[in-house]
């Protein structure tokens, strides 16, 4: 599932084609993705300004001049891709290329007042849009309880100071709890992890003030570094544009069971935390 640096990274190629723009026409060529799409959702979006174009967490969110806001999650497979009238894509990064989306696919489509096209396409259908009213946003199931951005200045070593205290979870799976960090997914703690020293399996509480700051700071540079080269790319996602994420090829532990640790030269381990597969090195991260 795209993370937060490929919502990033998508989020950052539509918005110079939908910030500003009004939608002349939406489409909805089905009545639902992984949920059923909003009444008249179609009819509701055609012929409203997006103000902005903004990413919460792993959601699009593009609050409208009607009083509403169009929310997006891109789920396993989801893919935008712009048909610009004016060729405008951001590309931050060296890619590459996937393959052209299989109409079949395509479920929504946005025409802009200034002729550019943005499909939506999503084989396997676990995306989701709906339209909220601005005002309840925040209150809504999808944001009540989040946590803090990890590149916001909420995110520090002091809140995770308190959010950690007295806990005997681990702190890779404290770190996935939304209601501590908003957004941040598998892949990126693991690598951050890594390159802060600290084991997973290590207890959330008992990790010290100094390596608490590492660790903000470690997990600000990883997601940094992964929207500079695309994303990932493990399997479906792909930018606006069709590029590929690069990020995967800096992978220092995720996906690398079994491999040599570049900074130590140990096996890298693999268990399995809540389900989720871990990677990380018994030597380095202690």
């Amino acid at each position: 599932m795209p993370e937060l640096p490929e919502v990033e990274t998508v989020r950052r190629g539509l918005a110079p084609v939908l910030e500003g723009r009004r939608i002349a026409r939406a489409e909805a060529w089905r009545p639902d993705l992984r949920f059923a799409l909003p009444e008249r959702f179609a009819e509701r979006l055609t012929g409203a300004k997006v103000l902005k174009l903004d990413r919460r967490a792993k959601y699009l969110v593009a609050p409208l001049d009607t009083g509403e806001t169009l929310v997006a999650h891109l789920g396993m497979s989801g893919r935008f891709t712009i048909l610009a009238k004016k060729k405008s894509a951001i590309r931050p990064g060296d890619y590459y290329y996937a393959d052209t989306p299989d109409p079949a696919h395509t479920h929504v489509v946005f025409e802009t007042d200034r002729g550019d096209r943005i499909e939506y396409n999503d084989p396997r259908r676990f995306g989701y849009m709906t339209l909220i009213p601005s005002d309840d946003v925040d209150a809504h199931p999808y944001f009540a309880g989040l946590g803090p951005e990890p590149l916001g200045n909420a995110f520090h070593a002091d809140h995770l100071a308190a959010a950690f205290a007295g806990k005997k979870q681990n702190v890779k799976a404290t770190l996935l709890d939304q209601r501590v960090v908003a957004g941040l997914g598998n892949i990126y703690v693991c690598e951050a992890l890594h390159r802060s020293g600290i084991s997973p399996k290590r207890a959330a509480g008992r990790i010290s003030a100094s390596r608490l700051d590492l660790l903000t700071t470690t997990v600000r540079d990883v997601l940094n570094e992964a929207i500079e080269a695309g994303g990932s790319t493990l399997r479906d996602y792909a930018s606006v544009d069709g590029a590929l994420g690069y990020f995967q090829h800096r992978f220092k532990v995720y996906g690398r069971e079994g491999e040599a640790c570049a900074t130590c030269g140990s096996v890298i381990a693999r268990i399995v935390q809540g389900g989720r597969s871990t990677f990380y090195c018994s030597r380095c991260q202690r």
